[in-house]
């Protein structure tokens, strides 16, 4: 999905003007839009970006008549010249799903459940179109197939739960386009997806958007996402549009200082990598992990749960850490990588294999000398809401530690410390975790994870669900504390710009395998591994020329199910390269002349900055 000019009409599909949307509270008005106006033509591809809370989503739910009873909005909104604000509640029934329609950011909370996905398709086809039920539902399969979604007649039967979260936008979209309609709108599409699904969602949007004749409309806060769909661009803040034009005259020459910043702060996958803090010493690493494995049961239903299977979430995997770097773990959801990270930690249990920290095998320690080891061993977890406690003052969240362990020092004047470490005030330490934004709260969890002065902390996707300017300050902060304090980071993400930002040295997991692993320059420079090169051809760069000359390499469908791997390689069933020694040979992790280990039979480096393949 790329963006070519902006095509044009006279007459907008929606003509946004001097929008203005009031919320009442206990503690007065909340004016969530200020004065914003926008146009987008059919045809067109226009994207509303801004941070959390700057009122991109609440000015196009004011534009389809969705926001509660209790919101004020003032200004104008027009269909094809027609004022939506004016209209009924049934004229807007009839617009929604018909003239305009709208993809949701988390489709299982927009799909009904106790309905098949066919169902929910059909249904709206049958609203709008009056058609017959056998007719919808012929059409729903249409849809589906159209969006991607591989079995169509089978999966039309499908539950919601029963798809995975790539299928499930998918479906959304399918609905969505379903009588096609003159505008789509489509909420942060790919805000919980895996790069691979996100690109494939973006190309499925672009091939609705063709399929229906649509506008399209995209409320996000990715700059790549932008950079890689959008004919136009409208950067909002604080309620207030600060800036609109043409999308590559925005990202080359932005004129706001706030737009300006937003760019700045978007980590790239073509940045130039971070230099490693020291070469690789094998010899004496701090943490090392020597063929991992790790299966979990899967229990049939009902009252007597029988173990029918097993799931093996890490294959015979070794790395390792050495002393003062920081070694980036990538990959798709599902990979393993959250459960290595899990087993070193000792807060699972690994089936076979070895962890040895600073020497010493884990599995051999008792459990007090266990819970001694972890002073030295932490973790900052992905979502700081879920994992501070909530009743705890953040100067108790951040001494329970301390407590503990029985530590000897002053522990009231060590918080105070640890606050001001982390970019906080000592005085803050009062309040409760909801008191605090996003960014603010995962400093404390990283001060409660400093708070033992460890040697190694795992970060578990520690900024994925932080705004960018937020993500870029935890990330410097993170810099900073590792060569102020000689810290040793293990950086579990699925982002691959950021691991490029922060990491030494990467390793890429497929299917509960190490597929490639070597410097940040090395992977990113010159990746081996097909799953490497799709992985990184799938990340929007935040600049439309460079968008549009990218070599693009799109991965069909999801991963196999774990429970039961492809034989041989298990990247097979996605690879071009594929023939029929990796139906019957597993390859090892190995360098084969490449510079750097690739678990694969036929590696070869690949410059995915080129021209885009056809």
């Amino acid at each position: 999905m790329t963006n070519p000019a902006s095509p044009r009409n006279e007459t907008p599909v929606l003509s946004v003007r001097d929008l203005e949307v009031t919320f009442p509270t206990p503690d007065g008005d909340v004016q969530a839009v200020r004065g914003v106006s926008w146009d987008v033509y059919e045809g067109e591809v226009l994207a509303i970006a801004g941070e959390s809370g700057s009122g991109k989503s609440v000015s196009v739910m004011a534009a389809m008549g969705l926001l509660p009873s209790t919101a004020r909005v003032g200004g104008t909104i027009a269909y094809r010249g027609q004022d939506v604000t004016a209209m009924t509640d049934k004229e807007l029934e009839r617009l929604r799903g018909s003239a305009i329609s709208m993809v949701f950011q988390d489709p299982m909370t927009s799909l009904n459940p106790v309905m098949t996905v066919g169902a929910q398709i059909a249904e709206g086809v049958r609203i709008h179109q009056r058609t017959k039920t056998a007719i919808a539902r012929s059409k729903a399969v249409e849809l589906l197939d159209l969006v991607g979604i591989p079995n169509a007649p089978q999966r039309v039967d499908a539950y919601p739960h029963e798809l995975s979260g790539g299928m499930r936008q998918r479906a959304m979209i399918a609905m969505a386009i379903a009588n096609d309609p003159d505008l789509l709108i489509a909420d942060e599409p790919t805000t919980a997806l895996d790069v691979t699904i996100q690109a494939q969602v973006l190309d499925v949007l672009e091939r609705a958007r063709e399929a229906a004749g649509s506008a399209l409309v995209i409320i996000t806060h990715d700059l790549g996402v932008v950079a890689r769909t959008a004919h136009r661009l409208l950067v909002m803040h604080d309620g207030q549009a600060v800036e609109t034009g043409e999308a590559e005259e925005v990202f080359e020459r932005p004129r706001h200082a706030y737009t300006t910043s937003l760019l700045e702060a978007v980590p790239r996958i073509d940045a130039p990598a971070r230099t490693p803090r020291q070469p690789p010493e094998t010899d004496n690493p701090l943490v090392e992990a020597t063929d991992l494995v790790k299966t979990f049961p899967i229990r049939s239903q009902g009252a007597f749960r029988r173990t029918v299977g097993t799931v093996q979430a890490v294959s015979g995997v070794s790395l390792h850490i050495n002393q003062g770097e920081t070694l980036g773990l990538v990959g798709e959801s599902g990979s393993g990588k959250s459960t290595i990270a899990r087993c070193i930690l000792r807060l699972i249990q690994p089936t076979s294999g070895s962890v040895r920290f600073k020497g010493q095998e884990l599995a051999d320690l008792s459990r007090r000398q266990l819970q001694a080891m972890r002073r030295n061993m932490q973790i900052v977890f992905q979502d700081p809401m879920a994992s501070l406690d909530p009743r705890m003052t953040v100067s108790a969240i951040i001494a329970e530690p301390l407590r503990v362990h029985r530590t000897s020092e002053d522990i009231r004047s060590r918080v105070g410390e640890l606050l001001e470490l982390v970019g906080l005030h000592p005085e803050h330490g009062n309040r409760y975790p909801h008191q605090f934004s996003g960014g603010q709260r995962q400093r404390i969890g990283i001060a409660r994870a400093l708070a033992l002065e460890p040697d190694l902390i795992i970060l578990d996707e520690p900024v994925s669900a932080l705004d960018v300017s937020i993500q870029a300050g935890v990330l410097s902060l993170l810099e900073d504390l590792q060569r102020q304090l000689g810290l040793t980071y293990l950086f579990v993400a699925h982002d691959l710009a950021v691991i490029r930002q922060i990491s030494d040295r990467v390793a890429v997991m497929y299917l509960g395998r190490i597929v490639e692993t070597g410097t940040g320059s090395e992977v990113y420079e010159t990746p081996a591994h097909p799953y490497t090169q799709a992985l990184l051809s799938a990340v929007p760069i935040p600049d439309p020329k460079l968008e549009k000359r990218r070599r693009r390499i799109v991965l069909e469908g999801d991963a196999p199910n774990p429970a039961s791997p492809p034989s041989g390689c298990r990247f097979r069933t996605r690879c071009w390269k594929a023939q029929s020694i990796c139906t019957e040979y597993d390859p090892e992790l190995l360098d084969l002349g490449i510079g750097h280990p690739v678990a694969c039979h036929f590696p070869t480096p690949d410059d995915l900055m080129g021209s885009e393949q056809g």
